[in-house]
């Protein structure tokens, strides 16, 4: 039976309904996505086993890994194995993710789940979670990799609503996403993308699904790396890419305090041909512990980025992160979520000022507020780029989308409607001034300005006042006026008629 996408996600997000009310809702991600992993990897590799031991005769023969494009799952632990077991299956799975993370090492700290702790998990409800899995295959002949890697975002995406506001600390609304990958578009192959607060991984799904649907590219051809704090969420997204069939790594730890993606024997960081970050904003960082920062990421200013407050400590990360012309023989470009605050803080004038002055900040887009699941105040999106255009040289354009025009109010939430998303990357791809929306700011201006970026400063945002036609509001006036005495001469006269009778 092939299955469309909904009938897909409507499959798998069952999966929900039968651990409901035995685990929290927070916790449905940590339980489920592993084992859906695990269900596409073994069927999958169950298929080119049969196909291999037909070409070779001989089981061992056909088990060697390098005749795989999916991880090796050793014998005794496939799906059917799994199945067959009805006692103790929390012990089972466990034994399973350890002996096909043993057997695969670059699968370490995939599989974190622990069955057996979550003592609700009985036989009972993880042997109905594994029959329901089993009804369908998941190889890539029976559901092509697109589509199961778009329902599994999907999974994501509907734990992460289930979750609330705490989901989105580790997924950004797809608009949103779709959005930053637009805006730093015209992919080659070869082209190196990083996110370093990953979380799921949507940032870096998204620009692959853009290069193939949009460029007609192939992603095997891109390399997609990410690094993230949280251990639960880094094994998501190595699932997400490993499922999507993608080229990188996913490294765990704070991308501030313990960069890993760094250039072998030298305090540098590795470079990117594009940089994806929605970070977590206003966190705590470890200012303290980085002042003699050996990677020298913190040089805007001698003064670091308050402890309590660490945007522009992950912008100048960022920012290092990015390939240099002169060096990479191209630039690198950045797409950022950022909070509205860092555009006009006192305080950090000082990071805005040598930002603006090395040219690195190519447009700065105002969204809505209200947008994400955890936040509602408004954010905006900071371009930078290291190899700007002669036109866009000593430039920023502001762009105003936090208008209706822009979006839908769907649920209490706003949502970026398609036709606003196409409308700003019109204006961002033309770099052009459009009335109470858009218009490129040159750099003296800004100095001016005292290196405020606060956007309605540069664009004005109301409506205009409609001009008042004096000579007609008069004589309007003056017919009112006749008008009310008429009235009342009317009225005096027939309370004079009711008085007299």
């Amino acid at each position: 039976m092939t299955l469309s996408l909904s009938e897909l996600d409507s499959h798998l997000f069952k999966c929900a309904d039968i651990i409901r009310d035995a685990v929290d809702p927070t916790d449905y991600k940590e339980f489920i996505l592993p084992l859906v992993y695990y269900k596409a990897i073994s069927d999958e590799f169950e298929k080119q086993y049969a196909d291999n031991l037909d070409k070779y005769g001989d089981e061992d023969l056909a088990r060697r890994p390098n005749l795989y494009d999916v991880p090796v799952v050793p014998e005794g632990y496939g799906w059917e194995d799994l199945r067959a077991v009805s006692d103790n299956i929390d012990q089972a799975l466990n034994e399973a993710f350890d002996a096909v993370t043993d057997q695969n090492p670059e699968l370490q700290g995939v599989f974190r789940a622990d069955y057996i702790d979550a003592d609700a998990l009985d036989d009972d409800r993880l042997g109905k979670l594994v029959e329901h899995l089993s009804t369908h295959d998941l190889d890539r002949n029976s559901v092509p990799p697109d589509m199961l890697g778009e329902a599994y975002m999907d999974l994501v995406r509907q734990f992460a609503e289930e979750e609330g506001k705490s989901g989105g600390q580790f997924f950004t609304p797809p608009q949103i996403v779709n959005l930053c990958v637009r805006l730093v578009d015209d992919f080659e192959d070869g082209q190196t993308f990083h996110d370093p607060t990953v979380g799921s991984g949507g940032m870096l799904i998204e620009a692959a699904r853009y290069y193939r649907e949009e460029q007609g590219g192939d992603p095997e051809k891109l390399k997609f790396t990410g690094q993230e704090i949280n251990p639960d969420i880094a094994a998501i997204a190595k699932m997400n890419l490993s499922i999507h069939g993608l080229n990188g790594a996913i490294e765990r730890e704070d991308s501030l305090s313990k960069p890993a993606f760094t250039n072998e024997g030298e305090n540098e960081l590795t470079r990117f041909d594009r940089v994806l970050a929605n970070f977590p904003f206003s966190v705590d960082w470890a200012k303290d512990e980085l002042q003699d920062d050996p990677y020298e990421r913190f040089d805007w200013h001698e003064k670091l980025p308050r402890a309590d407050r660490g945007d522009y400590a992950f912008i100048q990360h960022i920012a290092k992160q990015l390939k240099l012309p002169e060096r990479d023989g191209n630039g690198g470009k950045a797409a950022i979520v950022v909070p509205h605050g860092i555009l006009f803080r006192k305080n950090e004038k000082r990071y805005r000022k040598t930002m603006l002055e090395s040219n690195l900040v190519e447009a700065i887009i105002g969204l809505p507020e209200n947008l994400f699941q955890n936040v509602s105040l408004p954010t905006a999106i900071l371009i930078l780029n290291t190899n700007k255009s002669n036109n866009r040289s000593d430039e920023v354009l502001f762009v105003h989308a936090d208008d209706p025009d822009f979006y839908d109010e769907v649920s209490n939430q706003n949502v970026l409607t398609e036709q606003g998303i196409e409308n700003i990357f019109q204006i961002y791809r033309n770099w052009k001034e459009q009335a109470r929306v858009s218009r490129p700011v040159s750099l003296n201006e800004i100095q001016e300005k005292d290196y405020n970026l606060n956007i309605s400063l540069y664009i004005e945002t109301t409506e205009p006042e409609k001009e008042v036609d004096l000579p007609s509001e008069i004589k309007k006036l003056k017919n009112m006026e006749q008008n009310h005495q008429e009235l009342k001469n009317k009225t005096m006269s027939n309370f004079d008629k009711f008085s007299l009778e």
